[in-house]
């Protein structure tokens, strides 16, 4: 079971509490200082954009999270004595075939409905497509954008689903607690200004979906995998001012972002179509004890790998 692997590393709870109230106490400051200061974010973005260009600005935009990937395997690997593996998968190795599945089903359903998005609705895109900017935000997206995502998957849906769960002993705790702090971590981004917090409810049912892609699978390869497509596929189809990634992308969408029912389609219709399909491909069962039962104590769990009866 996906979170008794923070059983195989040491413990020690208190080192649990560093890596993420760091993180979730950066984000509170940021927040916190763009609100005293009374800042515009989407105003300050443009402004550097035009000053570094679109794709400069992204990649400054994306390298704090290289380095906090970066320092959370060097914390687990050398505080926590984990292995990667341990932190990623239940099983004896990752499994990549799974990550390729969740990305290509998703980038597939992404350009599918953008597609349609942009037909039936022409005028409110405009083709953005420049072959060179393009290029140079294909690679930044290739190589950047899934250390991007990498990172809050191994933050939120590893590290803290795995420390919150052994402490809570039971598996809906970190389902609840990592998904609504994984949509809050979302409150400083431009969409949040322009369509106000109802577009919360996206972003924390963004959070339950892959939580529970983690706790059904036993792993996070399937979330790893679908939230790299999401974040890079959007970025390289279509950008608008009033997103986080304002970049050369192939469409520019040029109507005044506005919270309306297309914003709840993926949490309450197409995320539930997604778990029916990963749960058929991958023969899930029991699902209320996987997103709601017991965690075993460390004694019981590595006893069980000992004598060989704990099933990966």
């Amino acid at each position: 079971m996906y979170i008794e692997q923070g059983h195989r590393g040491d413990i020690g709870i208190w080192k649990y509490f560093l890596i993420p109230l760091g993180f979730i106490g950066l984000m509170i400051l940021n927040y916190a200082v763009m609100k005293l200061l009374n800042l515009d974010i989407e105003a300050i973005m443009q402004a550097e954009i035009g000053r570094k260009g679109a794709n400069r600005f992204l990649i400054e935009m994306l390298m704090p999270f290289v380095m906090g990937l970066a320092l959370l395997f060097g914390w687990v690997k050398l505080i926590h004595r984990q292995t990667l593996t341990s932190l990623t998968t239940s099983r004896k190795r990752i499994d990549w075939g799974r990550i390729l599945f969740s990305f290509i089903l998703w980038s597939v359903l992404t350009i599918a409905i953008t597609g349609i998005g942009i037909y039936l609705s022409p005028e409110e895109y405009v083709l953005n497509f420049r072959w060179e900017p393009f290029l140079y935000l294909f690679i930044i997206a290739l190589f950047l954008i899934p250390i991007q995502t990498s990172f809050e998957e191994y933050l939120f849906r590893g590290y803290m689903m795995q420390g919150i769960g052994i402490m809570a002993k039971n598996r809906w705790v970190p389902l609840v607690v990592t998904s609504v702090l994984f949509g809050l971590m979302h409150l400083g981004n431009p969409e949040v200004e322009e369509m106000g917090p109802g577009i919360m409810v996206f972003y924390i049912g963004t959070g339950f979906f892959l939580g529970i892609l983690t706790l059904m699978d036993d792993g996070l390869e399937l979330a790893l995998g679908f939230h790299a497509a999401n974040n890079m596929i959007s970025a390289l189809l279509v950008t608008s001012e009033g997103t986080a990634f304002q970049v050369d992308a192939i469409y520019k969408s040029v109507v005044e972002p506005k919270l309306g029912f297309d914003v709840f389609v993926p949490v309450f219709i197409v995320f539930p179509i997604l778990l029916f399909i990963y749960s058929k491909k991958y023969k899930w069962t029991d699902w209320k004890e996987r997103l709601t039962g017991k965690v075993m104590s460390r004694e019981t769990y590595l006893t069980k790998d000992i004598d060989g009866t704990h099933i990966q």
